[in-house]
């Protein structure tokens, strides 16, 4: 173990002796720590949401012509070289939101080992505090990006002040996740671990859903009605605001935890000893495995989405947002089953089952491709199937790692899931075009299958 570590408190008891009645959501929001940061939780993960529709609806209404997008030569040659056209304004709005994806991915794939360390290292309130509060003034200034200045590849100053703030958002993002992830098992009992990942997962859905769902139409509201009053751009005010709320609620969180006093080894080493707990647990690598062959499933459907999309009338490709937001409806449903009756069942059997729900969903997909109903329908159903994959993975890796290399290992956590959502967003499109949409659904269906089966459910 690095560094010298002292127990600044002891740490939580686990109450062995809770009844089944009180192993469910009302349980856990009765802890008053827990429940400060399961609300510092939502106004985040709203917020963050609600900055990519920002970027984007201001990219639609400052960078990108209405009336001649493609006279931008400059950026179209730089669109080019990826070969993509600029016809249209949604093609040009696509290429200068693809700079604010990158900006924000960019750190989550490599950052997030090396903030798992300073997790460890630092004690987890004021990393979780500070991160959104410095979060919260870093958007404050997006208004100044929008002053006209020097202009480069043929746009703004402004775009590309916006990309570093991207940046600079996403780096202080990687820090606040782990150090929330480590906060859960040192507030909740382990008995009851379940069902605080269950209400997470479901909250964060729902954060996702309404955050891109409700984005646009928020921020266009807020624009009338500071206008009516006189302000213009008053609708910059939500993401400071909800930064602000989560490190109001996160500023409230007591935590009993280990903190490092100080480290003899080197970020690196700290880094190798977080892959070593992955080496010496197998139950952790395994649900380490789950989740990332999960996130890579997910990340595929965001592309096969579009295809089943295609194939239902009236719906059409530009529809499938409707598919992702019923998925992510069924993982919601099936975290709160989760939290509410998890709990009776063996980790191994919810899983299993989860994996055999994907695993038939993706099958009937193809078979019943083109019908509305049943393509909700089976969304629903492969969302609840996330659900019992994902929340029993992630509370066997709060329950197993040990306290004070939980930041590393979850920092490595969210490496490795960043990295599994943005490969398979290329291959997926590319075996699509090449196979079609049902081959790839089989394939699919069949790494998930044999997956199940390696779990031994007999």
């Amino acid at each position: 173990m690095s560094g010298l570590n002292i127990k600044s408190q002891i740490p939580p008891e686990s109450s062995g002796d809770i009844p089944i009645a009180r192993r469910g959501l009302k349980t856990v929001i009765e802890i008053p720590n827990f429940r400060n940061l399961w609300i510092g939780q939502i106004f985040s993960q709203l917020a963050d949401k609600f900055y990519i529709v920002l970027m984007v609806y201001l990219i639609a209404q400052y960078w990108v012509s209405s009336a001649a997008p493609q006279s931008n030569d400059a950026l179209a040659d730089v669109a080019a070289v990826i070969r993509m056209d600029l016809k249209t304004r949604a093609q040009m709005i696509t290429l200068l939101a693809t700079g604010i994806y990158i900006a924000n991915t960019i750190p989550a794939m490599v950052l997030g080992s090396i903030a798992g360390v300073w997790a460890d290292r630092w004690p987890k309130r004021p990393v979780m505090v500070s991160s959104n509060a410095l979060r919260a003034v870093l958007v404050i200034f997006t208004p100044l990006c929008l002053v006209q200045g020097p202009t480069w590849i043929g746009l703004s100053w402004g775009y590309w002040a916006l990309l570093v703030m991207t940046f600079l958002e996403s780096i202080l993002t990687q820090f606040f996740s782990p150090a929330e992830q480590a906060s859960i098992p040192l507030l909740v009992p382990r008995e009851n671990l379940l069902a605080a990942n269950s209400l997470y997962q479901a909250t964060s859905m729902g954060a996702t859903i309404l955050g891109f769902a409700l984005g646009e139409p928020i921020l266009r509201t807020l624009h009338k009605v500071f206008l009516s009053i006189g302000v213009e751009g008053g609708e910059f005010l939500l993401l400071p605001m909800c930064y602000g709320l989560a490190a109001l609620s996160l500023s409230k969180v007591r935590l009993k935890e280990q903190i490092t006093i100080k480290s003899r080894e080197s970020i690196w080493g700290e880094i190798v000893e977080g892959l070593s707990v992955l080496k010496e647990k197998s139950s952790v690598r395994n649900a380490m495995v789950h989740l990332v062959m999960l996130y890579s499933l997910l990340a595929a459907l965001y592309v096969l989405a579009i295809s089943l999309a295609s194939f239902i009338e009236g719906l059409g490709p530009t529809g499938f947002g409707s598919l992702l937001a019923i998925s992510g409806l069924g993982m919601a449903f099936g975290a709160l089953l989760i939290a509410q009756s998890g709990h009776k069942f063996t980790r191994r059997s919810l899983t299993t089952t989860g994996l055999g729900t994907i695993t038939l969903s993706l099958v009937l997909l193809g078979e019943f491709k083109g019908s509305l109903v049943f393509t909700f329908l089976l969304c629903g159903i492969l969302g609840v199937g996330a659900a019992l994959v994902a929340i029993p993975a992630q509370t066997t890796i709060q329950e197993e790692t040990p306290e004070p290399q939980r930041g590393r290992v979850f920092g490595l956590q969210n490496n490795l899931i960043n990295i599994s959502l943005s490969l398979p967003l290329v291959l997926a499109g590319a075996l699509v075009a090449r196979y079609g949409l049902v081959p790839v659904l089989w394939i699919l269906a069949i790494v998930t299958l044999f997956a199940a089966l390696l779990e031994r459910p007999w």
